[in-house]
């Protein structure tokens, strides 16, 4: 079996520090939208981008994108941000003009946050 090595520096890249920041936003809306018995749709999406950006996060940290090279780990990223940010918007959205509570807008403008970044588009 072979084994795992760990990529030091990728957290310490402009890339790597991107993806731990969208980890960290993405977590927080999804904590903000479990807290606040958001709709199920607003908690399954936030869930489903947390879930997806710590692993491509794993992916790169563990360098497994060189060892699957069967597809193009940096289009398959690049494609996922897109479709996040397009459903990420329509949440928002949604979420900041219902704003039925506190925490539900408070997840809608934590939601904006990485739809709009700089670095979304890497």
């Amino acid at each position: 079996m072979a084994s795992l090595e760990l990529d030091r520096a990728f957290p310490r890249s402009p890339r790597g520090a991107l993806k731990i920041a969208r980890l960290l936003l993405a977590l927080a809306t999804f904590l903000c939208f479990v807290a606040s018995n958001a709709h199920e749709a607003y908690t399954a999406l936030a869930g489903l981008e947390t879930g997806i950006t710590l692993l491509f996060l794993l992916l790169y940290l563990l360098r497994l994108d060189a060892k699957m090279r069967w597809l193009f780990w940096p289009l398959a990223d690049i494609f996922n941000s897109v479709i996040a940010a397009l459903f990420l918007l329509v949440v928002c959205l949604f979420a900041i003009i219902v704003k039925s509570n506190k925490g539900t807008l408070a997840g809608g403008i934590l939601t904006f946050l990485p739809d709009f970044s700089p670095g979304q588009f890497h």
